[in-house]
């Protein structure tokens, strides 16, 4: 791998633990229900009661610094350099498991309260020695049908202004993935060509699950910016074949330059088991390999 996190190992999914650090919220006791196969409403909501406020920060500094640790050891065994990458929700997408109120009436008044404590963690993790940032807002890509992509846009930018320039930013944008079920309409044409204008060196979009349905999009996206394109599929235990992901990688050199693409997983692992994630990641990096090597890179 060229790129590597933590995992989010020490998180409660990729987004869930960030709200035992917030102040101003009375955390869900229960889940609402308790029976039954896991779904979507197995997850409830928290109620917001003051002020939201994160005093301690939202834990990514200390994810990073012990990612630093446990890379330590194996980066220095490789000969080429390997980037050291942390991901924080945005706060369009921690807004959704919160209920508005009188303060914050509706999901846009709550993610204007979130705005600035993300934005803190942003320049937390720069100051840190993070170079290389994720802002995952899959609820944007999940809600871009039916909300203005624009001022999604817009809230985004706003978020990251502090630290544009500072390191390589990148946005994470999938359709989600609790218990291999996605959220919303699984199009990314609503979100573009709004979507170019993200303050972003790259973009991440999930293409394996959807049998590569818009793969032609990633022409306009590489004219403004890189493309990750997910070509591993962690809803399926199909393992994907080395020649399956070179094949992926050939398709997608239909529609950009090699310089502008990366290639990952369509979304995080944490829902897949750890027998087939190692083999997803082990097959794409080989397949990514031998591509490599066709074109003399």
């Amino acid at each position: 791998l060229d790129v590597i996190t933590d995992g989010e190992q020490t998180r409660l999914d990729f987004n869930l633990s960030f709200y035992g650090f917030l102040e101003g919220i009375e955390l869900e006791s229960a889940s609402p229900r308790r029976f039954g196969p896991p779904a979507h409403d197995q997850r409830g909501k928290h109620k917001v009661i003051g002020e939201l406020r994160a005093p301690r920060g939202l834990g990514t500094v200390e994810d990073f610094k012990r990612l630093q640790r446990l890379a330590q050891f194996q980066i220095s065994n490789f000969k080429s350099q390997i980037a050291l990458k942390a991901s924080v929700p945005g706060p369009y997408t921690l807004s959704g498991r919160l209920l508005p109120n009188a303060q914050y009436p509706d999901r846009y008044a709550l993610t204007e309260g979130l705005l600035p404590l993300v934005r803190a963690e942003l320049e937390a993790l720069v100051k840190a020695g993070c170079r290389e940032i994720c802002v995952d807002e899959p609820s944007m890509s999940c809600y871009a049908h039916r909300e203005d992509p624009r001022r999604f846009v817009e809230i985004f930018n706003r978020t990251v202004e502090p630290v544009v320039g500072q390191c390589r930013l990148s946005t994470h944008l999938c359709f989600g993935n609790f218990k291999g079920r996605a959220v919303g309409p699984r199009r990314y044409a609503p979100m573009f060509p709004a979507f170019l204008e993200l303050s972003v060196e790259e973009i991440h979009v999930e293409m394996a699950s959807r049998e590569f349905a818009e793969l032609e999009l990633i022409a306009a996206i590489a004219k403004a910016k890189d493309v990750a394109v997910g070509i591993i599929d962690v809803k399926s235990y199909y393992v994907e074949t080395v020649e399956d992901a070179a094949d992926r990688v050939r398709a997608c050199l239909k529609y950009a330059p090699a310089d502008r693409l990366s290639f990952a997983p369509d979304c995080g692992l944490s829902q897949t088991a750890r027998w087939a994630a190692r083999q997803k990641l082990a097959n794409m990096v080989s397949g990514v390999r031998c591509v490599r090597a066709s074109l003399g890179l």
